[in-house]
């Protein structure tokens, strides 16, 4: 989707990347293997997921960051959130999670007992989950 947000100007949004809602790329992954991707898009932003790591950097022209996650981040707890207009900022909240991971524990979610305590509780490290998606990635 891309909508334009002043003073910022065009912005793409994107879960894995702007040619595939699956492909894997994170802080790490080398410039000249994203440029092909992101340069042709002419925009002066580009907003995306998948990782669920915050990050900000420079692809060619374009500025490409992470949103990160609210409720499955990699690395530190709590939620991960950007705001944009006037500038991008990456923010993060603390919350209580003993509090999220009993809703999603007496929910119906299939696995929610396993979901609280790894992904509330417990996220997976961010240099393991770079680790894994940098082999998993371009």
């Amino acid at each position: 989707m891309r909508m334009r947000i002043d003073p910022i100007g065009d912005v793409l949004f994107c879960h894995g990347t702007p040619t595939s809602e699956t492909e894997v790329f994170t802080r790490l992954t080398p410039d000249d293997v994203l440029r092909p991707v992101f340069d042709p898009l002419g925009v002066a932003l580009v907003v995306c997921g998948h990782t669920h790591m915050q990050f900000d950097r420079r692809i060619g022209t374009t500025r490409v960051v992470n949103a990160g996650s609210v409720g499955c981040p990699f690395g530190k707890t709590g939620a991960d959130w950007l705001l944009l207009g006037p500038d991008v900022e990456l923010r993060h909240t603390p919350y209580d999670l003993e509090a999220a991971a009993s809703h999603i524990r007496a929910t119906a979610f299939p696995g929610a007992q396993e979901f609280a305590d790894t992904n509330v509780l417990n996220p997976p490290s961010e240099s393991a989950m770079l680790d894994a998606f940098t082999r998993a990635s371009f």
